[in-house]
């Protein structure tokens, strides 16, 4: 069967199963209900002829692993996922799932349960092909929307054994431009120590440690190069008993977006040099990179065999980049061939009128399925 018709016959499964699929919550800070749908993925995987699935931990975390062997051998192709959301528990009562014509809305169904079943129909269409794809590896995480702190060592081992990596995060736009940069993330703590006084007695005494940090703010956030695609925000303060005492403690929250390596480390180099301004304080910064920058080189050869696996489907990809990070970010600086955006076409990450676009799930299941197979020719 044509592979176009194949997805577009099977579009109302694809929808109920993701209904299914969003209606069992899965917040990142909850394992039991992570457990329970690690249990759910790992069954409907292994209806897949010829499939293996298996769930493994890091602590209380769970991540199922699927392989889809192949008579041609040689190495797989890695499909990246995960079904942990920022929706706490009981989400669904306030944000039901409902259609609204070729919408369907709810929590995770865009980041990015949508992903994850375009991702199930595509296996059960390879599968059934039999020979046409290369092995592929399906990694399923419970902890990306937290940071991915169990789950990137089980990443990085399986990138470093695949020929490249694709991720079924949700694409831009109603277009669905994939992904072929995400910027860096790097995470700090500034902390200060002042000393306490009397505010209204003897403030002389005292060394404020909120308004070092205030001053201190000024200074990180001046970092800031909008054309240059380099962000610093500090987002979270904290410091101070009561309002009349010199507060003796403060300390801020640092998000930093980098477009590549040297923003990184010219961003860390200046965080270690910052010094209190006078005697009686004390700073101390800790912290550093969390996500490292997906930079296009590492997509640029996968994107182009994109659009060709597009055109065959009467696609016309287009790429774009995002200042949010993904598990796409670890395996691109690793220098593994990756691409980012095969995922759901809708809107609304996090927040209250996420949704995906029925008709479209049926397209990018193909696409990712087409996208595999001709990477048994890659690299």
């Amino acid at each position: 069967m044509e592979i176009k018709a194949y997805f577009q016959d099977r579009q109302d499964a694809m929808v109920n199963l993701l209904k299914e699929a969003a209606s069992l919550e899965t917040p990142s800070d909850h394992p039991p209900s992570l457990k329970a749908f690690a249990q759910w993925w790992a069954g409907l995987l292994r209806g897949i002829r010829g499939l293996e699935a298996e769930i493994l931990f890091d602590g209380d975390y769970p991540y199922v692993r699927a392989f889809l062997p192949s008579p041609r051998g040689g190495k797989p192709v890695l499909w990246l996922a995960h079904f942990d959301t920022v929706w706490p528990l009981s989400s669904l009562k306030r944000m039901p799932l409902r259609e609204e014509g070729d919408r369907l809305f709810g929590p995770g169904v865009f980041d990015m349960k949508g992903g994850l079943i375009q991702g199930l129909f595509a296996l059960r269409y390879l599968a059934e092909r039999g020979e046409a794809h290369p092995p592929v590896v399906f990694l399923c995480t419970s902890d990306e929307e937290i940071g991915s702190h169990h789950s990137r060592a089980a990443i990085e081992k399986e990138a470093r054994e695949s020929r490249a990596v694709l991720v079924l995060e949700p694409p831009v736009g109603e277009e669905g431009l994939l992904k072929t940069w995400r910027k860096g993330i790097a995470d700090y703590r500034i902390r200060v120590k002042g000393r306490s006084a009397h505010a209204g007695g003897e403030p002389e005494k005292g060394r404020s440690a909120i308004r070092e940090l205030a001053r201190i703010i000024l200074e990180v956030e001046s970092w800031t190069d909008f054309q240059a695609g380099l962000t610093v925000n500090v987002g979270v303060v904290r410091g101070g008993t009561r309002s009349n005492v010199v507060p003796e403690e403060a300390e801020g929250e640092v998000d930093v977006r980098v477009m590549d390596e040297g923003q990184a480390r010219m961003i860390h180099e200046r965080m270690k040099t910052l010094a209190p301004s006078g005697d009686g304080l004390l700073v101390e910064v800790t912290g550093g990179l969390n996500r490292p920058p997906m930079e296009r080189r590492h997509t640029e050869a996968l994107f182009r065999i994109a659009k060709e696996a597009g055109e065959t489907l009467g696609l016309r990809l287009q790429e774009t980049g995002t200042g949010g990070g993904s598990d796409g970010n670890f395996t691109a600086a690793m220098g593994i061939p990756t691409l980012d955006g095969l995922g759901a076409v809708g809107d609304g990450a996090h927040a209250q009128h996420e949704h995906i676009w029925k008709s479209r799930l049926p397209e990018r299941a193909a696409l990712l399925a087409a996208l595999t197979e001709r990477l048994s020719r890659f690299p």
